[in-house]
């Protein structure tokens, strides 16, 4: 009989470092901000991290996806734009998002008809693959990265020495444990706000706190930070809600680019339309108001107009434009707008 994917998964982990003990009995997992007190045998929250004599295991040495991809699509804008990033991610996640459209490998040991299977590889092949496809950096999606933090910080030691930079496409449900773990290996971050209502946080598997904080703390620590909300009609689209959550973010720094993206029914919920363009473009707009300086619309190539450019806080002039995962122009001078000098924040060079 062919091995269960549990079974197969024990095979692929190596002992992490984000843990403590609590008592003879249970340790505490560091590596998201349910904290998980976990018994021996038993896994965490995320259904891959778990408990063994005492010990905490990490998955380690596989992959379940790998892609190279315009760094647009992440979406990072201000983060070399116009690059391509080698993306790479595992299986599980610690939360479980009605409308996931990576849920073939976040939920494979929650849901059974997600199939998504491992495939064994090493840092370097994964480091060498980046190399040959001409990415400028490599990226860990596809599932929950905080959950798979060891072997992603093991193929970042790599990629460094490579001379590639490093990512996170992450739900940001992090402890001050992990980044701290994180900081001397990883240069850019992306966090999914997914609301700024406790209530729908606890039905997507979590709590908001841990999110607010650790969007503070990535920012405060240096990490280059992007955030995204998948605007979702009837969940976290209310003039109300996205006010509150962009006037949060204008409060760690007006200049955090924050990306409003378009819904489309997948995953369990299909019992709700898509996102229309002109509530999009709404909310794009009470970003601007509530003081950022940095707003785009997504999922929705050609129709969103100035909120696919990158303009200039200053003068208002289109520095850098785009269409989709395109880049059309790109005018930057030494990370400067090239007509009054205003710098603009980010990773360029």
């Amino acid at each position: 009989m062919a091995p269960s994917l549990t079974e197969e998964l024990s095979q692929f982990t190596q002992e992490s470092e984000l843990y403590e003990k609590i008592d003879a009995r249970r340790i505490r997992c560091l590596a998201c901000g349910h904290r998980c007190p976990i018994a021996d045998g038993q896994p965490g929250v995320c259904k891959v991290r778990y408990h063994k004599g005492g010990r905490l295991f990490a998955p380690w040495g596989y992959a379940a996806g790998v892609q190279c991809d315009p760094v647009e699509k992440k979406p990072f804008y201000h983060a070399w734009p116009g690059t391509r990033a080698l993306s790479f991610g595992m299986l599980g996640c610690d939360l479980h998002c009605g409308y996931c459209q990576n849920w073939v490998s976040s939920q494979t040991l929650r849901d059974p008809g997600a199939v998504a299977r491992l495939n064994p590889v090493t840092a370097q092949e994964l480091v060498d693959a980046a190399i040959r496809t001409g990415a400028r950096l490599m990226v860990s999606t596809y599932n929950e990265p905080l959950i798979t933090a060891e072997w992603a910080v093991h193929i970042f030691r790599r990629a460094r020495e490579a001379g590639l930079a490093t990512g996170f496409v992450s739900n940001g449900n992090a402890t001050p444990e992990v980044l701290e773990y994180l900081r001397p290996w990883l240069d850019i971050y992306k966090v999914d706000l997914k609301s700024f209502r406790d209530a729908e946080y606890r039905k997507l598997g979590g709590r908001l706190a841990p999110v607010l904080d650790s969007i503070g703390r990535i920012y405060r620590m240096g990490f280059w930070l992007e955030v995204v909300t998948l605007l979702v009609p009837g969940l976290n689209d209310s003039e109300d809600e996205v006010r509150e959550l962009t006037g949060f973010l204008a409060g760690v720094s007006p200049d955090i680019p924050w990306h409003v993206t378009a819904f489309h029914a997948d995953y369990k919920m299909r019992d709700r339309p898509n996102t229309p363009v002109e509530k999009l473009l709404e909310a794009a707009r009470i970003g601007r108001e509530s003081g950022l300086r940095y707003v785009y619309a997504g999922n929705c190539p050609g129709r969103a107009n100035e909120w696919e450019d990158t303009r200039c806080a200053g003068c208002g002039t289109p520095v850098i434009r785009r269409e989709g995962f395109r880049v059309l122009e790109n005018r930057l001078s030494a990370g400067c707008c090239p007509d009054c000098g205003t710098p603009i924040p980010g990773r360029w060079s």
